[in-house]
């Protein structure tokens, strides 16, 4: 079976229009979508309807639990709070309570698989791993995790391995999983990449080979700047997405 899989669209429909027409030339069976499916962005609901639509499996992120009232976002930065609550003006009631709904966490046991927001400890506290120091953190719970865990929320592509000998950082592209080995694989974003690549991310794994590769695409930026201007949105969630940051 072949996965495709992505996160963090963050509204942002042209990029997320992109990912999914370049997902389906790679015979996909299944999709899955890591969460963050709206905030920042100018299309929140379109977005919402492409990802119900498509995906078998969606995780709730930060932004989805703030837009519908999973968690206080009282605490976020001034322009991430006014992306919040105008997601929640216009999103509609039935995308609104779809999103509350998403679950923290979903494991899939039949194939060696769990996949998360954020790091799958405590998964509703939404906490990073996108470092060796919290990859490490991760790794006193290998017992609890499958042999793959895929997740988002840090808008950055990272690969961590654990084994016996302890935790090593791998290089993302193409990795062919070891059976005696765990990895916590974070795919990226599609919507607000953050590692100076303005190019859309999302990745393709085989579970048959047991083969992961990560993908980036081009997309029209400029589309989806001028969709976040128009919609009055604070200007910087419209400017990152030229320099990915």
């Amino acid at each position: 079976m072949r996965i495709g899989i992505f996160s963090d669209v963050h509204a942002n429909l042209a990029a997320l229009e992109t990912v999914v027409e370049e997902l389906q030339k790679h015979s996909i069976d299944t999709y899955i979508c890591l969460g963050d499916v709206v905030g920042y962005g100018a299309s929140p609901n379109e977005c919402c309807d492409i990802v119900r639509d498509l995906t078998s499996v969606v995780i709730m992120g930060n932004h989805d639990a703030a837009v519908s009232g999973r968690m206080d976002y009282s605490f976020y930065y001034d322009q991430a709070k006014q992306a919040l609550d105008w997601t929640n003006e216009v999103c509609r009631d039935d995308n609104i309570e779809w999103l509350r709904e998403l679950p923290y966490l979903s494991p899939q046991k039949d194939i060696d698989v769990l996949y998360s927001h954020g790091s799958p400890i405590n998964p509703e506290e939404f906490n990073y791993i996108f470092n060796m120091e919290q990859a490490r953190e991760a790794y006193q719970y290998r017992d609890e995790l499958q042999q793959v865990t895929f997740i988002g929320h840090s808008h950055l592509c990272r690969v961590f391995a654990f084994s016996d000998d302890g935790v090593v950082q791998m290089v993302p592209g193409h990795i062919d999983l070891e059976p005696d080995k765990q990895y916590i694989i974070s795919v990226g974003s599609v919507g607000q990449p953050r590692d100076y690549d303005p190019r859309a991310a999302y990745a393709v794994f085989d579970t048959e080979s047991r083969s992961f590769e990560q993908y980036r695409v081009e997309y029209d930026i400029n589309l989806s700047a001028k969709r976040v201007y128009e919609a009055r949105l604070p200007d910087a969630f419209g400017k990152r997405l030229f320099v990915g940051i």
